[in-house]
């Protein structure tokens, strides 16, 4: 009983601080913790992260079932029980909309590109699971096929969810994304994010490897030797060049169409 008083109160905590950093909105999010083989604690329905208490923490079993608790549990409850499925090493998870993160997934980018040393060997490569209607068995069913070789995902159109081997991990894990999705997108609008070459990466592979720290990672980019870096985006300058080439070719092609009208 006074484990699971801690840890009800460290997901409050949790809460606190991912409504805090704005990494969600109003009711929005969830988190949960394992507690046994087929014992959970998860948050509830209808109910800001940031203000949580310990009895708002429901217990439930593998199948959803409450066993503890005078709250509904979250309506996403089965995203958190499909983790805890596929992967008996997890024991937290959390779900949230942090603004950079969300806005790629819905763009529908994944972020697997080796921009930061620290987000190579740290997060990995976090990739967008296909759009789920949430609350449904649709959104598990697209988690299930990246659960065992990533960290986290991005849910398309939806926010972003990261797994770990208790809580704290899972959450740092979740700020790590959105910092590196801030930094790409930052970096996007100077005109200058670089890929990281793949020597340079496999040499942050082995590091990674020898820290234990799995899921996978980026490959990085092909560059000239001598160079670190590769550009990722082309250069407004090379897509508004191509541009130009296309308008160009469309003009002379429908001008030749005309010529060839005329003397048929």
């Amino acid at each position: 009983m006074i484990t699971e008083i801690k840890y009800k109160k460290q997901i409050c905590d949790i809460g606190k601080r991912i409504y805090d950093k704005g990494f969600v909105a109003a009711n929005d999010g969830n988190i949960s913790i394992r507690i046994s083989d087929n014992e959970f604690l998860i948050t509830p329905t209808g109910v800001s992260k940031g203000s949580l208490t310990p009895e708002m923490i429901i217990k439930v079993d593998g199948q959803g079932a409450a066993l503890e608790g005078d709250y509904r549990p979250t309506s996403e409850m089965k995203m958190h029980l499909l983790v805890y499925q596929e992967r008996p090493d997890i024991q937290a998870v959390v779900h949230v909309h942090p603004p950079y993160a969300t806005a790629f997934a819905i763009a529908g980018i994944p972020l697997d590109q080796a921009i930061m040393p620290e987000s190579v060997v740290y997060l990995g490569t976090i990739p967008v699971a296909e759009y789920g209607t949430p609350s449904t068995v649709e959104v598990p069913n697209a988690i299930k096929k990246h659960v065992h070789e990533h960290q986290g995902v991005l849910l398309e159109n939806h926010g972003a969810l990261t797994w770990g081997k208790d809580l704290e991990h899972a959450y740092y894990l979740m700020e790590s994304l959105e910092f590196t999705a801030k930094i790409n997108w930052i970096a996007k609008q100077l005109n200058g994010d670089r890929e990281l070459s793949k020597n340079h990466v496999q040499t942050l592979v082995e590091m990674k490897a020898k820290m234990g720290i799995k899921g996978k990672s980026p490959l990085g980019a092909e560059t000239p030797e001598g160079l670190h870096a590769k550009k990722v985006t082309p250069s407004r300058e090379q897509v508004l060049s191509q541009q130009d080439l296309n308008s160009i070719v469309e003009r002379v092609t429908k001008n030749i169409l005309n010529e060839l009208k005329k003397h048929l």
